[in-house]
């Protein structure tokens, strides 16, 4: 087994539809739990470390490596170094390799689940104009949701207006301030205390 394909099968399982994929994976993905964070820790730090330096250059060679790559830059730092500033320091570099791979057209390549870890990406951009694709993505995502899975992809779509409405308010996420020691405006303590202001 490659070391891409041990990051997939961790953060994908073994499910097939994207609905089930989701619902045996959604914790993983968006618990925020302690054993999580040190399951992660424990199995992909060091491929996290190599990532951040620029290193595992090779996985781009096909799409499903690059999904995995992007996953060590974005999500993982998310879990590993959560609540500190090393949570968001791949983002620079898994924006830049979301664009260079979507422009080779690999997200079209990867299943409707899998590219939602892609679209994220965008969604965590600070920037309006990333912001407005992200929500873009999300939307032909869903629009070519089967039925079945039509509510999850409308979800995740629900989720990435949310995020550009911050972005668009803001111009970026307020509850990233503290982690980063950015000063918040009044306005930004007022909006962290309305309900699902961190996601």
């Amino acid at each position: 087994m490659t070391a891409w394909q041990s990051v997939l099968d961790w953060w994908f399982g073994s499910a097939s539809s994207s609905a089930e994929v989701a619902a045996a994976r959604g914790t993983l993905w968006f618990g925020k739990r302690d054993s999580q964070d040190r399951e992660a820790h424990e199995r992909f730090a060091g491929l996290v470390e190599q990532a951040l330096a620029g290193e595992l250059e090779d996985w781009n060679q096909q799409p499903e490596g690059w999904l995995a790559r992007v996953l060590l830059l974005d999500q993982l730092p998310r879990m590993i170094f959560r609540d500190t500033p090393r949570a968001f320091a791949g983002d620079a570099g898994a924006q830049a390799l979301v664009r260079a791979g979507m422009a080779e057209g690999w997200d079209a390549r990867l299943t409707p689940i899998q590219r939602v870890f892609i679209y994220l990406v965008l969604e965590h951009a600070e920037d309006l104009a990333v912001q407005d694709q992200a929500v873009a993505c999300f939307r032909a995502l869903r629009n070519a949701a089967p039925e079945s899975e039509r509510q999850l992809f409308d979800d995740y779509l629900d989720y990435a207006e949310r995020h550009r409405r911050v972005i668009a308010r803001f111009a970026r996420f307020p509850h990233r301030n503290a982690i980063l020691g950015r000063a918040s405006s009044a306005a930004e303590l007022s909006f962290l205390q309305e309900p699902g202001s961190r996601f």
